[in-house]
């Protein structure tokens, strides 16, 4: 049985050599050499206003998680009004109780001030 696995472990062994001597290769050929540029933080090369570390608004991440949550409203609801149909009316019944409850949490989020850029 063992004999089987042979190939296997072969070119797991030589995978992993190929990866450790790419690594070591690029640091022999390439050393580093620490520049002002290189140091500072990426921004999509417009040079940095102010510091790095600065806080973003709470609000920023409401908006986020408000995006991620209605684009995977879409992921449920595309599939269903493909097959809406064949599912019948107990289908529709669950998506409509499932578009109601976002629909309540976005008009709480709407009344809570969360889409606001203030």
């Amino acid at each position: 049985m063992s004999g089987a696995y042979l190939p296997l472990l072969i070119l797991f062994g030589v995978s992993i050599l190929n990866a450790l001597g790419m690594v070591v290769t690029s640091h022999i050929l390439n050393p580093r050499r620490d520049t002002p540029e290189k140091l500072m933080p990426y921004e999509s090369g417009i040079v940095p206003l102010g510091s790095t570390r600065q806080r973003f608004s709470v609000k920023f991440y409401m908006v986020a998680i408000s995006f991620i949550v209605f684009d995977l409203e879409t992921i449920f609801i595309i599939p269903w009004a493909v097959q809406m149909r064949e599912l019948g009316w107990s289908a529709f019944l669950a998506m409509s109780m499932f578009v109601a409850v976002l629909a309540i949490g976005l008009v709480y989020e709407w009344k809570k001030g969360g889409l606001e850029w203030d």
